[in-house]
């Protein structure tokens, strides 16, 4: 633990009006209880770095079928779902740009803007 976390630790414990080793016992017995939510909470940086990557490489992907449907399209296909397809793409890449500047503004210690 560097200085800055030990301070934020000690600073939460003093908030919470407990001593550090309770504060700590209280994190850990929270944590233990729930530990699919603890997981993704204490994912490292580059965890989440790389499944951003892993979601940009899978639109990547998607651009790659959709310019397949656009050939289909202009040779006469018919395709009933592409506007609900393009959407969900869409929503999804805005997810993803989200995080990102979550990412980013957590790293940089402020919110995202």
């Amino acid at each position: 633990m560097n200085d800055a976390e030990f301070k934020r630790f000690t600073d939460a414990a003093a908030r919470c009006k407990m001593s550090r080793a309770a504060f700590l016992a209280y994190a850990v017995d929270k944590a233990a209880r729930d530990l699919t939510r603890t997981a993704a909470e204490i994912a490292t940086e580059r965890e989440v770095i790389e499944e951003l990557f892993a979601a940009r490489r899978h639109l990547g992907r998607i651009h790659g079928l959709f310019n397949q449907v656009a050939k289909a399209l202009n040779s006469g296909a018919d395709a009933p779902h592409l506007d609900a397809s393009a959407e969900a793409v869409r929503s999804a890449a805005h997810r993803m740009e989200d995080a990102a500047d979550a990412l980013l503004a957590h790293r940089d210690g402020g919110a995202p803007e």
